[in-house]
């Protein structure tokens, strides 16, 4: 069913032109130094954009329980440039898409994905794309771990080595 509605989503409802944008966005950002974050943000991005289906923006920091540049202070900095010089627009073009799948009954599960990216492209920085199961264990792990703090013992995390998809 994923890739049924992977194909009608890339095909007739926006996402191949959402896959573009997101793509041509990156390449842009990629042109100078200073953007190489966003280009890296926008890139993993246009890969949900194209087919989001089973597919979910995960935090960084969440799925490898470890720091890095764009889950730091660094990071949301740079969220917040990228909201007010381009973030608002794509936002606001997903949401109009989003709502205009939503018309008919079909579509809504179409205008939920267009929705997800306008999310997304509020605060793309520090966001990994992984299948929709390995956003849940990650976060059922992650959840373990905390209630084993708080219960005063030893948390027990199985340690896997997650990549951005």
């Amino acid at each position: 069913m994923r890739t049924l509605g992977n194909i009608i989503w890339f095909l007739f409802l926006g996402g191949f032109w959402a896959w573009l944008i997101w793509l041509i966005g990156s390449l842009f950002a990629f042109i100078s130094i200073v953007g190489i974050p966003w280009g890296r943000a926008c890139y993993n991005i246009s890969e949900l954009a194209a087919a989001p289906f089973g597919k979910e923006a995960i935090n960084r920091r969440e799925l490898t329980l470890k720091r890095d540049i764009g889950t730091s202070v660094f990071g949301t900095l740079g969220n917040i440039v990228w909201l007010f010089v381009i973030g608002i627009w794509i936002a606001l073009a997903h949401t109009v898409a989003g709502i205009a799948c939503c018309i008919t009954i079909l579509g809504i599960p179409f205008g939920l994905q267009h929705f997800k990216l306008a999310g997304l492209a509020v605060a793309p920085i520090g966001k990994s794309i992984v299948r929709k199961e390995l956003a849940e264990e990650a976060r059922l792990a992650n959840a373990k771990a905390d209630l084993a703090k708080v219960r005063g013992g030893t948390p027990v995390i199985a340690v896997q080595n997650f990549e951005d998809v």
